[in-house]
């Protein structure tokens, strides 16, 4: 049996940032991903000014943004365009973009090269708990199995979650959750500096369709294009999104010069802290696993990086038990936008909704106005400490869904 301080299992943002940041704190760590380095994933690979952030403190910003930068977003769909900038936060005003099989291959790397111990194609299994304890698990590598003693695991395994689902963590479907697919297209405006969404898609009988799509440059040669949506148990969204993504890319075809979509993959996704069982006396669930997504745009990366920092101040700050403080940090630091997000998406599972409220918010001064704060908003650049009137309005609304909607699921 081999020993460790801490063990991280998913080697995706998340846990690469989980395994950096404890090796910087002095931890012994073994990083275990279940596939080969720079898996490939289902995600629309912008970077936020947010996500950035994080990445700076990671000392990582550089390599990232020097081969592709971004300056907001731009909004299209039923008669009207806005362009929506990064606003000026303490987040800072660069976003990027990165293919998911070199980011995860960057951060991955970078967590060995400074002193985690890597094992790819290494599959964690068959946890052994005592008293909410979880003192060793099983990691297949290569076919052998072996049994691994951890003071400390960081679960970060994605939106499966296999081995979260061995402890027992739950999603709860009756919550907002995105389906998605995701394709790589050659384009020769791989380096346009704005990230696009439609939000007005049309099918081949010009009938208004329940999603959304998506071109991000990525400064490369390709464009990341997708579409999604939103979805609940109740109101199911009816929607091939690999069909639809092919419909989509037909229609951007001429403007963008797209070539074919390749690479195309699918998923179902986790949002707005809708799982619970995400922690015990020495583990705890972040990134996908946990649901740390944002329900208003999909964007979870930001969320993976923080909460890895998070997870690691919590042991430095010498818990011996976190099942209830890691919920609780949980609940203090995105609760209640989590809760006014989920309130929000809720409104789009709607058929009906984006046809009525679209005209009006993506036509004209209206739209001018009320999209860039939109956008701020989607892209999660409000902080605590911002006193700007679009901030108060959205904390006190948060405050107010919070009381409301008490007893939903949000990592009990």
């Amino acid at each position: 049996m081999e020993s460790f301080e801490v063990v991280v299992v998913g080697a995706g943002p998340a846990g690469a940032a989980a395994a950096i940041h404890a090796v910087e704190a002095g931890y012994e760590v073994l990083l275990l991903e279940a596939g080969p380095l720079g898996r490939d994933k289902t995600c629309g690979d912008g970077l936020t000014p947010r996500a950035v952030h994080q990445l700076e403190r990671l000392g990582l910003a550089g390599e990232v943004t020097a081969h592709y930068v971004n300056h907001g977003l731009k909004l299209h769909g039923y008669g009207g365009d806005v362009t929506a900038p990064w606003p000026d936060s303490d987040y800072g005003r660069v976003g990027s973009a990165m293919p998911r099989t070199r980011f995860d291959e960057l951060l991955a790397r970078t967590a060995a090269a400074r002193g985690a111990t890597l094992w790819d194609n290494a599959t964690a299994s068959a946890p052994e708990l005592a008293d909410g304890r979880l003192s060793s698990l099983t990691v297949t590598v290569a076919g052998v199995e072996k049994q691994i003693r951890a003071q400390w695991v960081i679960v970060a395994d994605g939106v499966r979650s296999t081995f979260g689902k061995q402890l027992g963590r739950e999603w709860h479907r009756g919550e907002v959750y995105g389906i998605a697919a995701r394709s790589y297209c050659d384009s020769p405006h791989d380096d346009e500096p704005w990230m696009h969404s439609h939000v007005e898609l049309r099918g081949e009988d010009d009938e208004i369709l329940p999603g959304y799509g998506w071109i991000f440059p990525l400064g490369d040669g390709t464009v990341n294009l997708g579409c999604g949506a939103l979805s609940t148990d109740a109101r199911p969204a009816k929607l091939n999104t690999k069909k639809l993504l092919h419909h989509y890319a037909a229609q951007q075809r001429e403007e963008w010069g797209l070539g074919e979509p390749e690479r195309v993959t699918s998923a179902l996704l986790p949002m707005g802290g809708a799982v619970s069982n995400v922690a015990g006396a020495n583990w705890m669930i972040i990134g996908d696993a946990a649901g740390g997504v944002n329900p208003l745009n999909g964007e979870g990366i930001d969320y993976g990086l923080e909460m890895a920092e998070h997870a690691v101040e919590l042991i430095r700050a010498g818990y011996r038990d976190v099942t209830h403080a890691w919920p609780r940090l949980l609940r203090a630091r995105y609760g209640e936008a989590f809760l006014l997000a989920r309130t929000a998406a809720r409104l789009l599972t709607y058929p009906q909704f984006l046809p009525a409220v679209g005209p009006l918010a993506l036509r004209g001064p209206v739209g001018a106005k009320l999209m860039p704060a939109a956008a701020r908003l989607m892209a999660n650049l409000i902080t605590d400490e911002d006193r700007d009137l679009m901030a108060r309005l959205w904390r006190t609304a948060g405050r107010g869904v919070t009381a409301a909607r008490g007893n939903t699921p949000l990592w009990s």
